[in-house]
């Protein structure tokens, strides 16, 4: 087979500009997202550049995936010898990339008889994960208020904002939602028709909202006393994003089913559901399958990235950066800052008046890319091999960004 590296390019021969890339995508993508504030060519560890050249420096890590930043060296050579050597196979058939990484996720789980169940994203995880529940006999689902599981109907059921669920109702399942952090609340919900209870360790998309300390081991408690499922969404929180493995085993926590994603191939599509326990052998031949989850390139992509977080020391550097960041932001002493929360490189600065869509936007123009999940709040999800200078670089133009931003809107 002859190789003709310019056969893809002349499909990227047309004009290359902003505003003809936008024009295109306007045409030719679903409008699902609105309007792209950027285009984005390259990117290099923690920053990226736009079609004019200008330069970003990457605080948001493409909503927490690319934690070890852009064309990390490591996880190239790994998926690009992996896709020269063998590709895609199917489920018919086994590779060794995707039973070492099943191995080394289930041993993260911190379970017995810990098994894997791989998918393509984190809102597919989710669904292998809500069907497995439904193996128990029951059907009742507890969530909780301001979760965010996905986008899917299975997900999407499961998830709380009614501006993303109301349009498509009915949604499967019967579903309760509690407020998050409430034991008491959760306590009260939990019967033995229930099925299980999915809970983020902290919810990401509803502002990096961290739950009391003894939340999730009353959850499991809970969970224990009416046979339920305990069900840990870790797809944000997991891989490392908040300075462990897995959030909810570093508070000693072992739970029946765990789903992550994002992080765990660095912008490679994978996503995995774990069962552990009798939980790992309630699906069987035939009740779920996938065209490309686990195939070897993703698996490889998500080896090379637990190699890494392993060999650099990334959950420790990112328990040490939240310190660093927390203590920094804080230390500004600005009238519209009141706190800073998360865990790891997962972090929300609040603010004193609605105004974080105008601060992104403002950020974005001085080369910073951040996001506002709620309009009082600021989402910091940077790639865990960022630099404290990288930080401060950041940290330092955050009171001239809030003040441009409120001398706007006076």
């Amino acid at each position: 087979m002859t190789a003709d590296p310019m056969i893809v390019s002349r499909h990227l021969s047309g004009p290359t500009s902003s505003t003809a890339v936008l024009d295109a995508y306007t045409e030719s993508v679903m409008n699902t997202f609105g309007t792209p504030k950027r285009v984005f060519v390259r990117g290099e560890g923690c920053y990226l550049w736009d079609a004019e050249g200008r330069r970003y420096l990457d605080l948001l890590s493409g909503l927490a995936v690319n934690a070890l930043g852009h064309a990390h060296p490591t996880v190239l050579s790994a998926v690009t010898g992996q896709i020269a050597t063998l590709g895609h196979v199917s489920n018919f058939f086994a590779t060794p990339p995707q039973v070492a990484l099943a191995e080394r996720l289930s041993r993260m789980t911190g379970g017995s008889e810990a098994r894997v169940f791989f998918t393509n994203s984190g809102t597919e995880a989710n669904e292998a994960a809500f069907k497995i529940t439904r193996m128990t006999g029951r059907s009742k689902i507890i969530s909780t208020q301001g979760a965010f599981h996905g986008r899917s109907m299975g997900a999407l059921a499961l998830t709380h904002n009614e501006k993303y669920r109301i349009p498509f109702e009915p949604l499967p399942g019967e579903v309760i939602f509690v407020p998050y952090g409430d034991a008491a609340a959760l306590a009260s919900a939990v019967d033995p028709t229930v099925a299980a209870v999915v809970l983020e360790p902290i919810q990401g998309e509803n502002g990096v909202v961290v739950p009391p300390e003894g939340y999730l081991a009353k959850a499991r408690e809970i969970c224990d006393q009416h046979g339920a499922l305990l069900w840990m969404d870790e797809v944000q929180t997991g891989m490392g994003r908040c300075g462990s493995w897995l959030v909810h085993v570093d508070e000693g926590i072992t739970a029946d089913i765990v789903t992550v994603a994002k992080g765990l191939g660095n912008g490679f599509p994978i996503g995995a559901c774990m069962a552990t326990g009798p939980t790992s052998r309630l699906l069987g031949p035939g009740s779920h399958g996938s065209t490309f989850g686990g195939n070897a390139v993703a698996a490889i992509a998500g080896l090379a990235v637990i190699a890494v977080i392993e060999r650099d020391g990334l959950l420790d550097h990112a328990t040490a950066l939240a310190d660093h960041l927390a203590t920094a932001i804080n230390g500004l002493g600005h009238r519209l800052i009141t706190g800073v929360r998360g865990r790891g490189l997962l972090q929300a600065v609040l603010l004193a008046d609605p105004i974080a869509a105008a601060v992104v936007d403002t950020a974005l123009a001085a080369g910073f890319v951040i996001n506002a999940p709620r309009p009082d709040l600021l989402r910091l999800a940077p790639p865990l091999i960022i630099s404290s200078a990288e930080l401060d670089s950041f940290i330092g133009v955050l009171p001239s960004l809030l003040d441009q931003v409120a001398e706007a809107t006076q």
